[in-house]
């Protein structure tokens, strides 16, 4: 009798590993949807109703490969435990048919590592129970609104400053047309007079008036872009009222488990 029971806590002891292993497919992406887990291999999802259904999947305990064809062929990868919202993103979306837990030492072929976000919380565990609460408050919570930017260019004045090539070619020819009036020292005069007023003049040439072409960015916000970020839910479960931010926008009832935590 005591060979029997020893013998029966070392078989528990190898199954219990295995009966760890767990991995839940969600028939839409980021967990939503119908669900289906599995703990062990399965060589052909039709059976169960889930072939080329799943979309999304959590892998809790071990390392699963899923391949696209029943009896593990075809396309296989291996999904390390995590969260993976998309199975689109390694083009398995709606195309697993098998999977089978798997060790290493053999050449298969990984998928890239799960996401680094905060995990989803709120998915069905495995033989959890789960119950109906009715929601009694939705509210849902907006992030900062989208902007659209564009560049456009905008003509734009030089400096209001004087022109200085201007005025030295003013001053020049000032002097010269100034050195033509009167002679002696009268000569002397109107050639300075006439520097001094050709400078005056050369610099006022075009002052202020020469512009030019810039990009200019400008960025305004777009209505009705702002995104929700979550959906802040208040229920009744068991006579207690309950709060959580879903994902999703729920309908009158959420599924819960004993502990009124949301399972969706």
């Amino acid at each position: 009798m005591k060979k029997l029971l020893f013998a029966i806590g070392i078989g528990a002891a190898l199954a219990a590993p295995l009966a760890a292993a767990q991995v839940t497919f969600y028939e839409q992406e980021g967990f939503h949807g119908r669900t289906f887990t599995a703990n062990g291999p399965i060589n052909n999802l039709d059976r169960s109703g889930f072939n080329d259904r799943a979309s999304s999947v959590i892998v809790e305990h071990g390392n699963w490969q899923v391949c696209e064809d029943s009896d593990f062929r075809g396309q296989c990868i291996v999904l390390r435990p995590g969260q993976y919202p998309s199975l689109g993103a390694m083009s398995m979306n709606n195309r697993i048919s098998s999977l089978r837990r798997v060790s290493g030492g053999q050449n298969y072929t990984y998928a890239p590592p799960p996401p680094a976000p905060a995990p989803y919380p709120y998915y069905p565990h495995h033989g959890e129970q789960l119950y109906t609460a009715d929601v009694v408050a939705v509210r849902a919570v907006t992030g900062p609104p989208e902007q659209r930017c564009w560049v456009e260019q905008q003509q734009v004045s030089a400096p209001n400053s004087p022109n200085v090539p201007g005025a030295i070619i003013g001053g020049v020819l000032g002097g010269v047309l100034g050195h033509q009036v009167g002679g002696g020292r009268g000569n002397d005069v109107a050639t300075a007079v006439g520097a001094v007023a050709g400078t005056a003049i050369g610099a006022n040439v075009n002052r202020g008036g020469q512009t030019s072409t810039q990009d200019v960015q400008r960025c305004a916000a777009v209505p009705g872009s702002t995104q929700v970020a979550y959906w802040d839910v208040t229920y009744v479960f068991r006579g207690a009222t309950h709060r959580a931010q879903l994902s999703y926008a729920p309908g009158p009832t959420i599924s819960v488990n004993g502990r009124g935590e949301p399972r969706a």
